[in-house]
């Protein structure tokens, strides 16, 4: 039987994107099959190719967020490197920019100005606060929309708020603007028309801001910071083991606390103690839950104390580091790392955590290196041999 085609096959899009939140948009669109054009700055192209030199000499923002894409350098300031961005986008479905507030706009690349001229594509425009309000014009730094958004109000401990670890705001932003290219692209193959589509960083991390906003806004009271543990339950939290591990566990409720305490703890009489047998009574007595846990799993290894509690029936996992996460058995089990190439050479992948079975597996490109691609398209949108030599004397293209 023959496999169905990746969903984006045949689907042409053209970023003029730099950083995270519009680069890791179209990646997902890139992973699915599409065709994306990666327009960037003749003079170092997207900033975050700078950003470090963690992947063999190339940036690891940079490596994560772009693979499988064709990168295009032009100065987008000279009428002739706009023109040519301008034939691309004719022969595209969809556009996608995350540029610094009004610049679009000035270079006619905004998607109300390119929706009108061509009705079936779709354009995206990617911002920190929106195109109104008064935070419109802000600067929106990922970590400054965490703390404008309220997720480094509810993260880390009770003496100290933190930032997530990630770039939440950018990746909340990324993942709504690719769910509504994919939404926008259904509603073209039913009215064949295409049209704007707008995210804002803000919006989408406050989205993601669900649990802990609604919890105000109906209860009062904001929750508290509690590190690893759980706010409301207990025990909810990392304890350490014989070995130097940590094992995070979680009692959802007294049928497990009753078997925790007697196949973990080796304490039965605890699932019937009112200081213990309830997980209000737990909250209150937190500080002795957590020690009478914590006394036992330090006896055993991480995985002793994993083999045990799992045979008890209760949720548990590692607390892993990053270089742990890379070498994770169940990533490994089910084949999720791939190697793609870049100018570097062969990096290490991560597969797109959608997968189609039945289906083409999801595309992992290669790496580009700035203007890997630039005469091959500029030749593609009508150019001559000339006129492309002109450009790149004159600076217009790399």
């Amino acid at each position: 039987m023959d496999r169905l085609p990746l969903p984006l096959e045949g689907i042409t899009v053209v970023a003029v994107e730099q950083a995270v939140a519009a680069p890791f948009a179209t990646r997902q669109l890139a992973d699915l099959g599409a065709r994306v054009v990666k327009v960037e700055r003749v003079d170092g192209g997207d900033f975050a190719r700078g950003y470090d030199t963690a992947a063999r000499g190339l940036a690891s923002h940079f490596v994560w967020c772009n693979r499988g894409k064709e990168s295009i350098a032009l100065d987008l300031k000279d009428p002739r490197g706009l023109d040519a961005v301008r034939r691309l986008v004719a022969e595209a479905d969809v556009f996608v920019q995350n540029l610094a507030q009004g610049a679009a706009a000035r270079l006619g690349l905004d998607a109300a100005t390119l929706c009108a001229a061509h009705p079936r594509l779709i354009a995206v425009d990617i911002s920190g606060y929106g195109a109104s309000g008064p935070y419109a014009d802000k600067r929106a730094y990922d970590m400054l929309v965490q703390c404008e958004a309220g997720l480094v109000s509810v993260t880390g401990t009770p003496e100290q708020p933190v930032k997530a670890g990630i770039p939440a705001a950018d990746i909340a932003a990324a993942m709504y603007a690719f769910s509504g290219v994919l939404a926008a692209l259904v509603r073209r193959g039913a009215t064949g028309r295409g049209g704007p589509v707008e995210v804002s960083m803000l919006e989408a991390l406050t989205e993601w801001m669900g649990h802990p906003l609604h919890h105000v806004m109906h209860d009062g009271a904001p929750p508290a910071r509690t590190g690893l543990a759980h706010a409301v339950i207990a025990p909810y939290d990392a304890y350490a083991t014989a070995d130097g591990g940590r094992v995070l566990l979680s009692v959802q409720n007294d049928r497990e606390w009753r078997r925790l305490a007697e196949q973990v703890l080796g304490q039965p009489e605890l699932g019937s103690d009112p200081a213990f047998a309830t997980n209000a009574a737990r909250v209150v007595h937190r500080e002795r839950t957590d020690a009478r846990v914590a006394r036992a799993l330090a006896a055993l290894t991480a995985d002793e104390a994993q083999a045990r509690l799992e045979a008890a029936g209760i949720a548990c996992a590692r607390l892993r580091d990053v270089r742990e996460v890379a070498e994770h058995p169940q990533l490994a089990a089910r084949e999720r790392w791939r190697e793609v190439g870049s100018p570097a050479g062969p990096l290490k992948a991560l597969l797109p955590p959608i997968t189609w079975p039945g289906g083409e597996p999801a595309r992992s490109g290669d790496v580009p290196a700035l203007g890997q691609h630039t005469e091959a398209l500029l030749r593609a949108v009508g150019m001559t041999d000339g006129e492309i030599a002109a450009l790149r004397r004159d600076g217009v293209a790399a």
